[in-house]
């Protein structure tokens, strides 16, 4: 539409599905910018196996949730159309086209781009054919040792009924004649508790030109040695063939809070069942006979819809194996130290630990800067006789937890511990269960979550005797508290004694470990009560500010931006003129670019060695500049259902940092952010002419 076409404002519709791209494709883009780091040879070569190694496991997560969500509501006959106009049939045949496009670039990528690449690097995926004789009878050897005695080959007959196959299983489809003649089939599991990779004895190389000699390093995929040694498994049996196929289930708990009298049992019971999910996707290679592929869609109950056809290694997660068994710090990126902030270097005490915090806002930022300060901060609070309670939400944590080990410290001191377990904190739930019993053991008061939604806020609240008063200290992220994600995740944490803050986390780990139904806060926005209408009611006045001829600008870096009501007003925002930036690392459903509607909304992703993680608000205010943090996406199940928290920056320091340092060197990044066009698609920014090359995540680092 020419610009003397478009209509007058108030003749736009807003809610028209041509504005809005489809969330669950704009997810597949988001994989799409993560398979291009895996190709893009800037990237050391082991960090691009990791990279193509992300992508699968993103892939596998993507149908386990995504995917078999639209399935349910195409089974239900959910005839709800989503904000861009499409039903669920509709959405499930558009994902399925696109997933096997990309999924079989990754496979073609794979075989012929990084395999060759690593085998000029002395890192050899041999095919078992290929093993010489020596190799192959090493490798037998530890088949008949180790891996024999592991194996159950499962028959398939009227006495031996279709065995259930579990999610992410990979396994290998047999056709077996007896001494009759008479055709036979059996299923074996590929053991998921031995390597997937089988190192063969390494060696070494020839001299490279600096001098050193490389290792050789051998690799033989571990279902390769199974079928060929099946003769093993089936004496008197004449094995035809074997064919690798793999399964994704159906693994979105679904969760009957309402009627659960013991969350944690029902938590423990769901997860259970995650393994018995419907199945969305078999994966095969071409050269599976058409009548196996058959026996596969009636047994598993699936549409031939559901089988997609790839290249080798199916499953392509495995490459994670290959990163973490090869020590080739040549071929991995340049091990990074984070920094200390000053106010917590020299290993200070507790009081001086408090005392800095009382002077000053703290601000982190992770990975750059380390996240021991955290870990310090609850070990100083676990120690120091003078604090009284800890209060702290926790929603991943991980296996290796430092922050719950300095918890169960204060605990056993004698410390009042009171922590919000989030156990619905997905593929995650098994690790928190954990967590929470060893708490409740030491006699922490936990709290599991709040019925209908999730506590995903970020907050440690330190109660603390001073004088003859108290004195909170607090600390408050964008981020878990995950002690090794921090090393990798992109995230912003303030350390602060301001006593509204406190006080509004009072009020908050009331709210979550009580009955309280306050809805009004001092300078938290609180989601589902406050978060919404407070950042709604900040971009309004941004609004204003451009009506009126002022300055304005609004600038957002953000995990995902999905909810509709939001992407309307941020459409409002450009059309009276507000400049508006958006850093969506993954799902974006606003549409850029569009004349008379979002011609003022840039969109930009940044993927490359950290995961982009915090969400930040900016806030221009005709030159009063406004900053918030949290922890909060713009999601109708953030905003809705989930408990969130945002907080402000009020440290002009800090403020001054973020908007000029921080999210200045993001707008001006020409390397690792890409741009989201008018048609949902992305393209990557690159230096023009002589301009210097910006990669955000290198600067943060220098």
């Amino acid at each position: 539409m020419a610009e003397a076409e478009i209509p007058p404002l108030q003749t736009i519709d807003l809610n028209s599905p041509r504005f809005y791209i489809n969330r669950e494709l704009s997810l597949l883009e988001f994989q799409r910018r993560v398979l291009e780091e895996a190709k893009d040879e800037s990237n050391p070569l082991l960090e691009r196996a990791k990279f193509l190694a992300i992508f699968g496991s993103n892939m596998d997560e993507f149908f386990m949730v995504r995917v078999s969500g639209i399935r349910k509501q195409v089974e239900a006959r959910v005839v709800e159309i989503s904000p861009d106009g499409r039903t669920p049939p509709d959405q499930l045949a558009a994902i399925r086209k696109m997933a096997q496009e990309l999924l079989s670039e990754a496979h073609h990528f794979y075989l012929r781009k990084l395999l060759p690449q690593l085998e000029k690097n002395s890192i050899h995926l041999i095919d078992y054919k290929k093993l010489n004789k020596s190799q192959k009878a090493r490798v037998d050897t530890y088949f008949k040792e180790v891996i024999y005695p592991v194996l159950t080959p499962l028959a398939l007959d009227p006495g031996h009924p279709f065995p259930h196959i579990s999610n992410l299983s990979l396994n290998l489809a047999i056709v077996i004649h007896d001494k009759k003649g008479n055709e036979k089939f059996a299923r074996l599991k590929v053991p998921d508790t031995l390597p997937r990779l089988l190192p063969i004895k390494r060696s070494s190389g020839g001299v490279r030109k600096d001098g050193t000699v490389p290792h050789q390093h051998y690799f033989v995929w571990l279902e390769q040695v199974i079928a060929a040694n099946l003769d093993d498994l089936f004496p008197g049996m004449e094995v035809t063939s074997a064919h690798p196929f793999r399964i994704v289930r159906d693994a979105d708990i679904e969760i009957q809070e309402l009627e659960a009298d013991d969350l944690l049992e029902t938590m423990q019971q769901n997860i259970r069942k995650r393994k018995f999910g419907s199945v969305v996707q078999v994966a095969v290679y071409e050269s599976m006979p058409q009548n196996i592929r058959e026996l596969l869609v009636d047994n598993l109950e699936i549409s031939n819809n559901d089988v997609y056809m790839l290249d080798s290694p199916l499953g392509l997660s495995s490459l994670w194996q290959l990163y973490n068994h090869v020590e080739r710090h040549d071929l991995k990126d340049v091990p990074y130290k984070p920094r200390i902030p000053k106010a917590f270097k020299h290993a200070p005490s507790p009081a001086e630990i408090f005392d800095a915090i009382k002077n000053e806002n703290i601000l982190i930022h992770h990975p750059y800067d380390s996240f021991n300060p955290v870990v310090d901060f609850l070990n100083a609070a676990a120690r120091d006789p003078q604090v009284l309670a800890i209060k702290q939400t926790l929603y991943r944590v991980g296996a290796n937890a430092p922050v719950v080990e300095a918890l169960l410290e204060a605990a056993e001191r004698g410390k009042q511990v009171a922590v919000l377990v989030e156990l619905k904190a997905r593929f995650d739930e098994e690790s928190n269960i954990s967590w929470a019993r060893a708490l409740e053991e030491v006699g922490v008061h936990v709290v599991y979550g709040l019925v209908g939604l999730k506590t995903h806020c970020k907050v440690t609240m330190v109660v603390r005797q001073e004088g003859e008063g108290i004195r909170r200290y607090l600390h408050l992220a964008t981020g878990n508290y995950n002690a090794l994600t921090s090393r990798i995740y992109e995230d912003i944490g303030i350390f602060t004694a301001d006593e509204e803050i406190g006080a509004d986390a009072t009020d908050l780990f009331n709210y979550l470990t009580g009955y309280s139904t306050k809805q009004e806060y001092r300078k938290l926005f609180v989601a589902p009560v406050s978060l919404r209408k407070q950042l709604e009611k900040l971009i309004r006045r941004e609004i204003e500010h451009a009506r009126q001829g002022r300055n304005a600008q609004l600038i957002f870096k953000l995990n995902s931006l999905v909810d509709p009501q939001m992407i309307h007003l941020l459409y409002q925002a450009s059309q009276a003129g507000v400049q508006v930036d958006l850093l969506v690392r993954g799902m974006c459903c606003l549409r850029p670019g569009v004349a008379g509607v979002s011609e003022n909304i840039r969109v930009t992703s940044i993927v490359g060695r950290y995961l982009e993680h915090s969400r930040l608000f900016y806030f221009h205010n005709n030159g009063n500049e406004n900053i918030y943090l949290g922890s909060a996406d713009l999601m109708p199940r953030n905003l809705n259902h989930r408990v969130e928290v945002v907080f402000p920056v009020e440290s002009k320091d800090h403020i001054q940092y973020l908007r000029q340092h921080v999210l200045d060197a993001y707008l001006k990044d020409n390397t690792r952010a890409r741009r989201l066009q008018t048609d949902g698609s992305y393209t990557r920014l690159t230096p023009k002419d002589n301009n210097a090359v910006i990669d955000v995540q290198e600067k943060f680092m220098k």
